[in-house]
């Protein structure tokens, strides 16, 4: 095997062959696909067949699939295999209205996803004499098993630390001598903070590799996070509904993402029109799954917003290359890693007869970590007792981090002091140093 490719057949296989080989699986998945209540449906009335795709081409003769379809048809109305005899994992992310969006996987689906992320790590260098810290969420934000699987199946050495707890962390990584880590942006900045508390200098230990990802972040940023941490920093893309991260990965290269065609079948379009843009123009990404069995999902509209690189990558890899995440089509917007959407704040917020109904979420880069402040207007009917108030603020605090696990800052105040605005209400200002 060359040393230089997890997969060398796949990762260096000519266009060419790379087109017959998704046209194939397209052509299984739709099979597949056909087996759930849903797809069922559609392909009837779209007199969709895997036979009646004869070109890649021939995808866009198929409806695209988005978040509201999967929350209309919760949770397994997406499900195309037998749950009961082959299902063996759930994955959800959060929902706007309480209703997340569920994947099933088979055990063929996990180690194809194990298999992706190995090779995304391998991608970065990363080998099994590595030792691998993840600082991601576990349990149902795929986060954490997904890239911990990842890791196990190129045969690193895996700390499963989890979220949050800085000094312990740290304390793994000198101790466990830690060379790849994987954490967002903003924590990757938080972290380089406690080293410096804890009067560490982050070049004396032996992380070398930073895998980034799961939350918007410019170049600028990535190289003050590689220059505070001494560090290769790598950026990454993924999402639940993909399987979750593996989907596209940075190589050594550093100058775009590779996207796993064998895997997931690409497409820009025009977030308004749905018609397809130009090579090199960015638009509204979307995916196709090409190798799941359990639940499928085709064309599939991510929201997110990019453009396919132009040229050919220096590291020999042929899958094509998607650039950093522009931003999101639609109004969600990332912090922390978590994925936080208006309508989730304003759930919440109508809970108070204390409260008004304007409020203003600002996100700003405090100290260089991200912060969430929510602004709210008090009802009329509200107490001007500061003891009562401050209850309501802690309980409105409280609410929204069960909503949206995250602990927003909440400030409550007066009525009419918040900008009113013509038409549509402006509910986010974004004034983070990463926009």
């Amino acid at each position: 095997m060359n040393d230089k490719y997890w997969e060398e057949e796949i990762e260096t296989m000519p266009r060419e062959e790379l087109h017959k080989l998704q046209l194939r699986r397209l052509r299984k998945t739709i099979g597949i696909a056909a087996n759930s209540p849903y797809y069922k449906q559609v392909f009837q009335k779209h007199g969709i067949t895997a036979d009646s795709i004869r070109s890649i081409e021939d995808i866009r003769k198929i409806p695209f699939t988005t978040k509201a379809d999967m929350r209309a048809n919760y949770p397994f109305g997406l499900v195309a295999g037998n749950m009961h005899e082959d299902g063996v994992r759930i994955h959800s992310s959060s929902g706007t209205t309480g209703t997340p969006t569920v994947i099933v996987h088979s055990r063929h689906d996990l180690e194809s996803w194990a298999n992706l992320v190995a090779r995304c790590l391998y991608a970065v260098g990363m080998r099994k004499t590595d030792v691998f810290q993840n600082s991601s969420g576990y349990g149902m934000f795929t986060g954490g098993l997904g890239f911990q699987y990842g890791a196990e199946r190129l045969g690193a050495l895996t700390v499963p630390a989890a979220a949050g707890n800085s000094k312990r962390q740290i304390k793994f990584i000198t101790d466990f001598r830690t060379t790849a880590l994987h954490a967002i942006p903003s924590y990757a900045i938080r972290l380089a903070e406690v080293f410096q508390e804890e009067g560490i200098d982050p070049a004396s230990t032996t992380l070398k590799t930073l895998v980034i990802g799961a939350e918007p972040h410019t170049d600028e940023q990535r190289r003050k996070i590689e220059r505070i941490l001494g560090v290769k920093a790598y950026n990454s893309f993924g999402m639940t509904e993909m399987n979750g991260p593996g989907v596209a990965f940075e190589c050594t290269e550093q100058n775009g993402m590779h996207l796993w065609e064998d895997c997931y079948l690409v497409e820009i379009i025009n977030p308004e029109t749905g018609e397809p843009v130009p090579d090199g123009e960015i638009g509204e990404l979307v995916l196709t799954t090409l190798d799941r069995e359990m639940m499928p999902l085709i064309r599939y509209r991510t929201r997110d917003l990019t453009r396919i690189l132009p040229d050919t990558c220096p590291c020999g890899r042929t899958h094509l290359r998607i650039d950093r995440i522009k931003g999101r089509s639609d109004d969600m917007f990332i912090i922390k890693g978590v994925n936080i959407f208006p309508m989730q704040v304003e759930k919440v917020l109508v809970q108070f007869p204390e409260l008004g109904s304007n409020y203003l979420i600002t996100l700003e880069t405090i100290s260089n970590q991200d912060e969430m402040i929510v602004e709210v207007e008090l009802s009329d009917l509200s107490t001007d007792n500061y003891i009562e108030l401050e209850k309501v603020r802690k309980a409105i605090s409280r609410r929204l981090k069960d909503e949206i696990l995250v602990t927003p800052k909440v400030k409550l105040v007066k009525k009419g002091s918040l900008p009113q605005s013509e038409g549509k209400a402006v509910r986010v200002k974004d004034l983070r140093d990463n926009k």
